[in-house]
Formats: C-alpha cells, structure tokens, sequence
C-alpha cells in the first residue's frame, strides 16, 4: 500500500491542447480515480493540483479556467455517487448552492443593462409590498449587498417552504428587519435568492431562472440551472458530508451562536448533503442556493465577465453594466451572521485575502462545501470548480484556493 499519487498520462495533441489522462491509484482504498479532460501548454501545474485533491478528501469534481477568453484548463474526476461506483462526467451537474448567488446577481446586472432597474433605487418603485414594517427606504443596492436585515423570518419554516416562492416572498415582505437596513451587513445565506427572483418576476414576467437561461446560459452554452429541468436531472450527482471523507475533515466552530445566524442559516434546518440531493430541491428556484452546475458552467460565464461581457462571439452583458454590478458597496465590515470580515458589491462578493486570486478587483462567489467561481477582468480569468465532496467549517486550506493559487503560477503571478 502506498499513500502518494501516481499519474500515468497520456499526451496527445488536439487543436493544440493537451488531452490528458491521470489514472490516481489510492491504495488505501482500491479505488481508481481517473481525472480526464484538457489542459494547455504551461496549465498543467493545475491538473496535477487537482489530480493530488484525491490524495486528502476530494470524491468528485471538476475545474475549468478561461484565460483571455480561450478556455486552458477543463478537467474532472472522481465519482459522483456516495458509493463511488458512477464515474464523474464531463457533463455531470452538482449543486453549487451559494456559487448561485454570482449568477442572481448577473441576471439583475442584465436588468440593469436593460435599463429595467436601477441600483440606487428604492426596492418599493419595483415591489412596492415589500416596504411593509420599515423598510419603505430600502435600495435595491442595499439589497443585494446583505445590508437589509431580512437574513431571516420569524415564522418557523420547513425546508419544503423553501420550494414555495409565492409564500416566500410574501413572508420577505411582511418581515420586519432584523436590525436597521443600511447600517450593519449579515450574510442572507437563504433569503437573498427571492430578492433577485421576485424583482425579475415583477419586471420581466419570468422567473429568474428562465430569465437566467434565456440571457446568460443558453448564449454561452453553459452548464448551469436554477430551477433544473426534468430532463436534465440524470446529470446530477449527490453531496456527501465528512464521514465519506479518506482524511477526517476537521471542523471550525460556527462562528458565533447569535440570532442573526440562527435565522440565516438555522430556519429551516437545512441537511447540507440530504436535502440537496433531492429532486424537490433541484427543481425549485432558489438563486442563493440551489444551483446545478459543473466547472466548465461556471467558469464559462465568468470567462465572458472577464472579458467585458464577451466570449466566443456572445455579449452577454455591456463592460459599463459589469461595473455598476461589482461597485463596492460593503468593504471590511463584521459580517453579523458569519462573524468574519466582507467584502460585498451588488450581489457578487468582492476578492478578500487573495481567494479570487491577487487582484483586488476580482468578483464572483463562493458556495457551502468549497465550490466557486469569480472573474478577475484584469488578467481575464474565468475560474470555476464544483465538486461533491464538503467541507463545511474546514480550518484547512480549501480545495479551490490550491487551484487558484496553481493556476496563477503558471502566469507568472
């Protein structure tokens, strides 16, 4: 038995690319992990990463990275199913839950390119119920940035309430906030998705998730839903918790025990690995947590964000509509429910520490568990992991700051 990695690969050219196999032998556990995809020339540093994930916790993932608007790294592996007898696809869909929040905050800069919504207006002119218990002053960028004190509701909720946009919303508006809107900021884990949702509903007449397919992923052909349809549901691997783990994850301490993260993250209770596996939750519209998505689906659109809204002959987005977006409107306060220090624009969660890279302008968001996608405009980086295998409260380095970290090395940063 051994515990290293061995790679055996295979080199071949194709429109110059790498097609590259590694075929990771685990011992420990006779199982076979082959990872497969395409790297370019001077990329391969963040394929071997990638391959060695499968030396600690990783089961099933995937990594794409666009630079310049040429897709250099597409690779996946692993299993997707807990008794890790289904191999991981190329095409294979996960959920990604706040990694979601990227995309509702993409669709609302797509409104606001539209000039259909405008940031520093007030969320009643587009909802008007929604100023009900004093929150008649609220902008839509106060919204977006988690500063509205709707990180909960006081009504006991099961999950499948989740699944009921109507009474979700409804409840939203009647809420009243949890501290004064404007003046503290605390992470809206669940509710921010009906924010974007029920502003588009009200607007366009479409749910997000069809106004999300119908302007960002059916353009640039990326693999990513909110709201999965039916016949895409075969795609989607399962969420598996620690104890599927080879390494024990070791786990943090919530980071405080306050009401605000009681009613973000505690109401309803949510299983992390269970709930989210289900088909109930896969078909609902929940753009804060619900998404199902690969690598190359999330970096795909973030690509195009880093290239001012282009990519392989598609405008998504103007370059003008992109910053308005990503104009700070958070920078190093206290967050009230994850106790740990923000970086917050309109929706999209600003570079903090160097988790998007080194470059202070680049955005995107991260999911529970270690998925994540940003865009840094300043190298044109599209980045995208997703994997199912968690880590949640993991004090260890996460798994996609290793493959940022790889990925800027090989251009030189």
């Amino acid at each position: 038995m051994t515990s290293s990695l061995d790679y055996l690969s295979e080199i071949h050219n194709s429109d110059s690319r790498n097609d590259i196999i590694w075929q990771t032998i685990l011992a420990e556990l006779s199982m076979n992990v082959t990872v497969e995809g395409n790297v370019s020339e001077g990329f391969e540093r963040v394929a071997d990463v990638f391959a060695d994930l499968w030396k600690d916790i990783e089961v099933g993932a995937s990594c794409c990275v666009f630079h310049e608007g040429k897709k250099v790294v597409d690779i996946w592996g692993g299993y997707i199913d807990r008794e890790m007898t289904v191999p991981w696809q190329s095409d294979t869909l996960i959920n990604v839950y706040s990694t979601t929040k990227g995309m509702g905050s993409l669709a609302l800069a797509i409104l606001f390119d539209e000039g259909l919504i405008d940031y520093d207006e007030k969320v009643i002119t587009y909802w008007p119920e929604f100023g009900a218990e004093g929150k008649q002053d609220v902008t839509i960028a106060q919204l977006l940035s988690h500063q509205a004190g709707l990180c909960g509701v006081d009504q006991k909720l099961m999950v499948e309430d989740l699944y009921d946009f109507p009474k979700m919303t409804n409840l939203l508006a009647a809420q009243k906030p949890l501290w004064e809107p404007g003046t503290a900021v605390g992470y809206h884990a669940i509710t921010w998705g009906y924010f974007p949702g029920e502003l588009i509903r009200r607007i366009t007449g479409q749910s997000l998730g069809s106004y999300f397919h119908g302007k960002v992923a059916s353009p640039l052909k990326a693999d990513f839903f909110i709201g999965i349809p039916e016949s895409q549901i075969s795609r989607c691997g399962v969420l598996m918790g620690p104890n599927r783990a080879r390494k024990k994850i070791k786990r943090a301490e919530p980071p405080n025990s306050s009401k605000f993260y009681s009613s973000a993250l505690l109401n309803p209770s949510i299983a992390p690995y269970r709930h989210a596996s289900t088909n109930d939750w896969r078909r609902a519209e929940i753009a804060a947590a619900n998404g199902q998505a690969n690598a190359r689906g999330i970096a795909t659109i973030y690509g195009a964000l880093a290239n001012q809204g282009y990519l392989d002959g598609n405008r998504i987005i103007s370059s003008e509509a992109i910053v308005a977006s990503t104009k700070v409107e958070v920078d190093g306060k206290i967050d009230n429910v994850l106790g740990t220090r923000v970086r917050r624009a309109r929706g999209f969660m600003l570079n903090l520490d160097n988790s998007y890279g080194p470059y202070e302008g680049s955005f995107g968001h991260g999911g529970a568990g270690g998925s994540l996608g940003f865009a840094d405009p300043l190298n044109k980086v599209g980045f995208g992991y997703a994997m199912n295998q968690m880590q949640i409260g993991n004090t260890e380095t996460p798994r996609s700051l290793k493959l940022v970290n790889s990925f800027y090395q090989c251009i030189g940063q």
